[in-house]
């Protein structure tokens, strides 16, 4: 099979259902209003609520949702075949993560831009509430921790990466006082980052930065980048949104799809064949079951409750007009199944031979970042020409400003969920942003040290639930959804069939994902999956009971 055919029709699908079914969804499922003054101009404070250019604000959702996960997990998922990987991506981004996300924009949008996890007690009740928000945390917790041990890795493995990846930084801040005090056209300033940050993409093989293996005695380089990366998120965690947020996703979204349209010319030029089985009947040994695993490995680029985080944290406080949400929910979608559908192919296509890919992919598990890195780096050297490691640091570089705008975000959010618990519990300190930043950067550096040791990898324990986690939050947000729409009178089966199909899965998976603990004998995770499985359970009759009730409320009132 021709790499060149699987990407055109990956591409045509997900522009046919941003172009036909985004458009029938935003009409007449979630009736869009262009007049509704929405919380950015209702809040505006020049800090967290902020009236956005909808160029710009795609640029912070993608960037801030598009972190290492739709690399890594369809990048792991090709161990079952490209076939599923690719089915799911596709499928999934059309009517799963579009409507998941524009979803949740939608629903904070119309009640006061509240995040997901507090909007869930006014819609659901207090009971789901509770149980949102602990998920929110371990989400959160997750994320933030496991994604600056990925930026760490990467930054050891590959060292010319490092002047990229911190000048896009200061490049941001730059764009940010351009942008905001109106000094240049976004146009013009657009042009300006992107060639400012691939010159630093080019300068950084000439001049790499390698941390030594121990910095101290007892303090290793990966550890000291993870601190350091936790002292820059929490600092931009508190800055105005337009000084360094929002540009710097923005610029990170062009630059992706720089090299995403870098990626792909590579295909077409070169035309690789799928050297990966279509569908690998010959799995490494202790491979789990490709039915439920696969929706939950390949969460980011299909279906992602991450998203709804994202969507009603921070995305719906800079909404300038309520229609944008179509461009910047749906779009934003598309652009992360695009990424993943990037990853499935150069983790496919970009091997010499069969046996490379095997070498690969010898364990569950493999792959990731590694395949996406090599694999799309041997596309673009014997497509385009590109020096191999010019191409590899590319990539890499990619990988590393997408999960760095995520960690920007995941903390942010996560000092959201401190604060919205000051409010909860009537604790005035917690509410501020200096304590509650303080928490949110305090929780992950105990998890990432306290779990992991002086390595500082200490997230990478609980990461094995990320999946089902994950999931179970997506489907909480789409319970919300479901429940405005019947209270609204509109037709909810957009996103029922999707929750059904996400807790079904979801419970399924937590229960494989059982036994396997209890054969490992990791006593820790398989405990944390009992909490993950209860509260699947709990949220599954919330949802019935919701459902219930609303549409008894409405057959009352007619």
């Amino acid at each position: 099979m021709s790499a060149v055919i699987l990407l055109f029709v990956g591409l045509g699908m997900m522009a046919l259902g941003y172009f036909v079914y985004s458009k029938f969804i935003a009409e007449k499922i979630f009736k869009l209003d262009p007049d509704f003054r929405t919380p950015a101009h209702e809040f505006e404070d020049g800090v967290d609520f902020v009236p956005t250019n909808k160029f710009v604000l795609w640029g912070h959702h993608f960037t801030s949702v598009a972190g290492a996960a739709p690399i890594v997990g369809p990048a792991i998922a090709v161990i079952w075949g490209w076939a599923p990987a690719f089915a799911w991506v596709v499928l999934g981004t059309m009517f799963f993560a579009g409507i998941h996300d524009a979803g949740a924009i939608w629903a904070s949008v119309r009640n006061k831009a509240k995040s997901v996890g507090s909007l869930t007690g006014d819609v659901v009740g207090k009971r789901a509430r509770s149980i949102f928000m602990i998920v929110i945390f371990l989400v959160l917790l997750m994320v933030n921790a496991v994604f600056a041990v990925v930026i760490a890795r990467l930054m050891m493995t590959f060292p010319s990466a490092v002047v990229p990846v911190w000048g896009a930084i200061f490049v941001a801040l730059i764009i940010g006082q351009l942008i905001y005090r109106r000094i240049l056209t976004l146009p013009v300033v657009s042009i300006l980052g992107v060639v400012a940050l691939y010159a630093l993409i080019f300068i950084g093989p000439s001049v790499p930065i390698q941390m030594p293996a121990e910095v101290a005695p007892g303090v290793s380089g990966n550890a000291a980048w993870i601190v350091l990366l936790f002292l820059y998120a929490a600092i931009a965690s508190v800055l105005p949104v337009w000084m360094l947020l929002q540009p710097r996703d923005y610029i990170n979204g062009l630059q992706l799809f720089i090299g995403l349209l870098i990626l792909y010319g590579a295909i077409v030029v070169l035309n690789p064949v799928m050297i990966a089985p279509m569908f690998n009947v010959d799995v490494p040994a202790g491979t789990p079951s490709l039915i439920p695993l696969l929706f939950v490995t390949i969460a980011c680029g299909a279906i992602s409750g991450f998203h709804g985080l994202v969507a009603s944290g921070t995305t719906s406080k800079q909404l300038n007009r309520e229609t944008d949400i179509r461009f910047v929910g749906f779009f934003g979608a598309i652009g992360e199944g695009g990424l993943a559908l990037a990853a499935i192919l150069a983790a496919t296509a970009g091997f010499a031979s069969l046996a490379d890919w095997q070498a690969m992919y010898s364990a569950f598990g493999q792959g990731g970042v590694t395949a996406f890195v090599e694999g799309g780096a041997y596309i673009i050297h014997n497509g385009l020409g590109l020096p191999q490691v010019t191409a590899a640091t590319l990539l890499t570089v990619m990988a590393a400003l997408f999960a760095g705008t995520t960690m920007d975000t995941g903390l942010r959010l996560q000092r959201y969920i401190f604060q919205e618990w000051g409010e909860i519990y009537n604790q005035p300190w917690m509410k501020k942003p200096l304590p509650a930043t303080l928490l949110a950067v305090g929780s992950c550096l105990l998890l990432a040290f306290g779990a992991g040791g002086a390595d500082g990898s200490g997230g990478m324990i609980i990461w094995p639930l990320f999946g089902t986690t994950n999931q179970l939050l997506a489907g909480l947000t789409l319970l919300v959804i479901t429940v405005m729409l019947v209270h609204l009178r509109r037709p909810m089966w957009y996103t029922l069939a999707p929750l059904c199909f996400l807790l079904v899965m979801t419970v399924t998976a937590l229960i494989f994902q059982l036994r396997t603990f209890y054969e490992q004998q990791n006593w820790f995770l398989l405990g944390l999956d009992i909490v993950v499985l209860v509260a699947a359970i709990l949220v599954a009759m919330e949802c019935a009971a919701a459902l219930k009730r609303h549409r008894a409320q409405v057959a009352a009132e007619d």
